[in-house]
């Protein structure tokens, strides 16, 4: 598969990308509107950016307790439960008076079920599609999602204005529910990738064996922690420009929309793979202005190159895949995509506690100085080119430390 147009040629590959971009829409306007209620009721940058991508923390627990479930249920059940299980939490987060605790205890909770629903999902695509279009497929599903959070945002800081928060909350709460609808209607009834039940001690057990291989741990590693320090940067908008956070937040969709049609569409597998590094860097790097604190135009500008480098995870996913035997692809990519929320939810947190006795410039040029000295510290374990083949399970699988013979990378 080479162009666009022969991966929705596939299927069921339109209702799974009308599936994903519903769920972005939902989840871009849920936030924005939540974060916006949560710091007016609080004037905490703190609680507003835990009430954004504090959920991600929860992410953890349910990488440790679900994700077998993502090989062992039928995708077409899990996807539409979920995106109903979403619709109705959403929804009593729209509940007037509800407290700032149990606000965050009900994201906290979708957080966990969100775990599950990014591994049925890429693991689904890894069926849909031929293993030569996986990189497209999900450099489409990105971009979408790139599309949908501008829209989103800029939609949900409207509603927000238009509606009030938990009017806009509730708005969301129907885009989950019409996901779930997509999702039953439009998916084929599946059978599970792999037998068994799920259960933790599962979930444990495949963990283990994608963590004990040296080149997925180095992966993993590049997938979670500059992507997350830069979302960190990004939980900051609202209390560093309250009125222009859906601004910025749009353009910051802009940029990794361009990225993802530069290094999903538009370069050549060789050159992709020579500029993953760079575009880690170029990930973080823009973000070292805010120290000055800019003017919004340059503010904008910073946040939209920077967010280009977004898309090295593309290559990184492609690495993983790689490195990984089909029947743990959809654990694996689960397992990515966790961590690197979860991340996300961390810096979040880490952001907000250094903007209190600081201030938000200062923070976010902070955690962007650490990215990039991550990136640089991670380099040496990401060289080599993509692998050739997929690896295959084998008992010697799960001991095995240096790289795949013949093996040359999300979010």
């Amino acid at each position: 598969m080479r162009t666009y147009r022969e991966v929705f040629r596939v299927p069921e590959f339109t209702p799974l990308f009308l599936v994903s971009a519903t769920q972005v829409a939902a989840s871009t306007a849920s936030g924005l509107a939540l974060g916006t209620l949560v710091y007016a009721a609080t004037g905490s940058p703190l609680l507003s950016a835990l009430s954004m991508f504090g959920p991600s923390l929860a992410q953890v627990a349910g990488a440790l307790a679900l994700l077998s479930a993502a090989d062992r249920l039928p995708p077409r059940a899990a996807l539409s439960g979920l995106s109903a299980l979403f619709a109705l939490g959403t929804a009593a987060l729209a509940l007037p008076g509800l407290p700032v605790a149990a606000v965050l205890a009900i994201v906290f909770g979708l957080g966990a079920a969100a775990s599950l629903g990014g591994a049925v999902r890429y693991g689904l695509l890894t069926e849909i599609l031929p293993k030569d279009g996986y990189l497209l497929g999900r450099s489409v599903l990105n971009m979408s999602g790139g599309t949908m959070q501008i829209g989103g945002y800029a939609a949900g800081g409207l509603l927000v204005t238009a509606l009030s928060a938990r009017g806009t909350l509730l708005i969301a709460a129907g885009l989950y529910a019409l996901a779930g609808a997509t999702a039953r209607v439009g998916l084929s009834g599946r059978p599970a990738r792999a037998g068994g039940r799920p259960s933790v001690a599962e979930t444990w057990r495949v963990n283990a064996r994608l963590w004990s291989s040296a080149p997925r741990r180095h992966v993993y590693y590049a997938l979670w922690v500059p992507n997350g320090l830069i979302v960190g940067c990004e939980s900051l908008f609202v209390p560093y420009a309250p009125r222009h956070a859906g601004l910025l937040f749009a353009v910051g969709s802009l940029g990794m929309l361009m990225g993802d049609l530069l290094t999903g569409r538009l370069l050549p597998p060789h050159r992709r793979e020579r500029l993953a590094a760079p575009l880690r860097l170029l990930l973080a790097a823009p973000y070292l202005v805010f120290a000055l604190r800019p003017p919004l135009p340059l503010a904008l500008a910073a946040v939209a190159l920077a967010s280009i480098g977004f898309s090295a995870t593309l290559a990184l996913q492609q690495r993983l895949m790689a490195l990984t035997p089909d029947e743990m692809s959809g654990q694996a990519l689960g397992l990515h995509s966790s961590g690197m929320l979860a991340m996300q939810g961390v810096s979040a947190a880490l952001a907000g506690a250094l903007a209190q006795p600081t201030s938000p410039a200062a923070a976010m040029a902070t955690l962007a100085a650490v990215s990039v000295a991550v990136t640089l510290a991670l380099a040496p374990g990401l060289r080599g080119g993509p692998g050739a083949r997929r690896p295959r399970a084998a008992p010697s699988e799960g001991t095995a430390e240096g790289p795949v013979e013949g093996a040359a990378r999300e979010g």
